[in-house]
């Protein structure tokens, strides 16, 4: 097809979203009868499959990268995107094309429309999801890194066969559709389990019990990291290193994702690229270490600006906000913290708080344009209401929040903006794009 224009792939891009108005129906149903149709692009897929409830999008990305390195053609697939749409459907570090993007829509749709008239129709996710995975089987990649979008079991991405499953780790998430303890949660994750193939986890207590029953039924090979298996030796602002245990050999790695926690999904990825070793896959040490070296995950612990220094966390659930608060006490040296915070109103919002508020000095309250983003007058509340007795400051729009921000800040303190991916996606875009306006305004 002739090159794609703008409009044609904002025309494509919208024909998707337009299925978000049906939801999120887990279930596996509709995604194999789109994928039948489709001639079933995913049997010819080796693939890694990653879910849990935190450090998923760092694993995939460290696991693409270092198969990359490796020599082989690989794509990553995760969700949801930062900024632009293509980043969840990525070939060696390289988003899928406009053209690519618009042409592989306009396959899809007429068989998303036969399922229409059978009154069958996909969601969203299940669109992407077959789109994805026919994308990859087109363009021939070795190795497709599947990233889970809900739950596991009945996840659109769970048509899939892997050589590997990893579960990264499990805490409260989501509880209105997987269940409202952990051992729900983590029967749902462990539902990405298949027959003979090993299963990396960094779960543990009764989450981990879980796992190890369905692994044992599955006759799965179970490999767990513990704790004991990684150390942090060196950080900086600008890199970490660490000792990873693995389970042939100790090697030593750095990684520009900060943060201490990352330990833990640098002993899963190990894990992992020593369980594709095993099953014959060449991959060196060195492919390795340098693989995780090169790996990038914009929005998670990025430090996007130094005079103040400003940060963008993703951090959207109770874990993912702890992991934040803890990294930012230990690892970060500043007068005051002014937090730009919007969160969606289906998250356990309070316990978020819980865990950020006594570092906070002025919150900076906002919303995404995502329609589940909480009112930011309503966040305004739910602080107050929690015991916070700082300075807050709302905006509705997140440029004016960010801009508010800055105006507020001298150079020795931090601005952290966070509460979901969507917020900080939206804060980044308006970040780069008024740099320069945006560090005129500091005091």
């Amino acid at each position: 097809m002739a090159k794609a224009t703008r409009s044609q792939a904002d025309e494509a891009i919208d024909w998707l979203y337009s299925f978000t108005k049906y939801g999120s129906k887990l279930g596996l149903d509709r995604i194999t009868v789109l994928l039948e149709k489709m001639g079933n692009p995913h049997h010819h897929l080796r693939v890694i499959h990653v879910t849990g409830t935190n450090g998923k999008g760092s694993v995939c990305n460290y696991l693409g990268s270092v198969l990359t390195k490796a020599g082989y053609i690989t794509g990553v697939y995760i969700s949801p995107h930062l900024e632009d749409f293509s980043e969840r459907i990525v070939i060696d570090g390289e988003m899928i094309s406009t053209n690519d993007l618009v042409k592989h829509i306009r396959i899809l749709q007429p068989f998303v429309a036969a399922m229409e008239k059978q009154g069958m129709v996909p969601t969203f996710f299940e669109i992407i999801t077959a789109l994805a995975l026919y994308f990859f089987a087109e363009k021939q990649v070795d190795y497709a890194v599947v990233e889970v979008g809900l739950g596991g079991r009945f996840d659109a991405t769970n048509v899939v066969s892997p050589l590997l499953s990893v579960i990264t780790n499990i805490s409260l998430e989501h509880t209105e559709i997987l269940g409202n303890d952990v051992t729900a949660i983590a029967f749902e994750k462990a539902g990405i389990i298949k027959h003979n193939a090993p299963v990396i986890t960094a779960a543990y207590a009764e989450a981990l019990m879980i796992i190890q029953a369905v692994a044992q039924e599955k006759k799965a090979p179970l490999i767990t990291v513990t704790r004991d298996m990684w150390r942090r030796t060196n950080h900086s602002l600008n890199a970490q290193e660490f000792i990873i245990r693995g389970s042939l050999k100790e090697y030593h790695v750095q990684t520009s994702l900060l943060g201490e926690y990352q330990g833990e999904n640098l002993a899963v990825t190990v894990l992992a690229i020593e369980q594709l070793q095993l099953q014959g896959i060449y991959i060196t040490d060195e492919d390795m270490i340098e693989g995780i070296r090169l790996a990038r995950n914009p929005g998670r612990l990025e430090i996007i600006f130094h005079d103040p220094l400003v940060i963008l966390d993703g951090a959207h659930n109770p874990s993912g906000m702890k992991s934040l608060a803890t990294t930012v006490k230990h690892d970060f040296r500043y007068h005051r913290l002014i937090m730009v915070i919007g969160i969606l109103r289906d998250k356990n919002i309070r316990e978020m708080l819980r865990f950020i508020n006594p570092l906070v000095d002025i919150f900076v309250v906002t919303q995404s344009t995502n329609p589940r983003a909480c009112e930011s007058q309503l966040l305004v509340e739910i602080i107050k209401d929690s015991g916070f007795l700082g300075e807050i400051k709302a905006f509705p729009l997140i440029s004016d929040a960010v801009s508010y921000a800055f105006r507020s800040a001298s150079s020795s303190d931090l601005i952290c903006i966070s509460g979901s991916l969507f917020t900080v996606g939206e804060a980044r875009q308006y970040l780069h794009a008024n740099m320069a306006k945006l560090s005129q305004k500091m005091h």
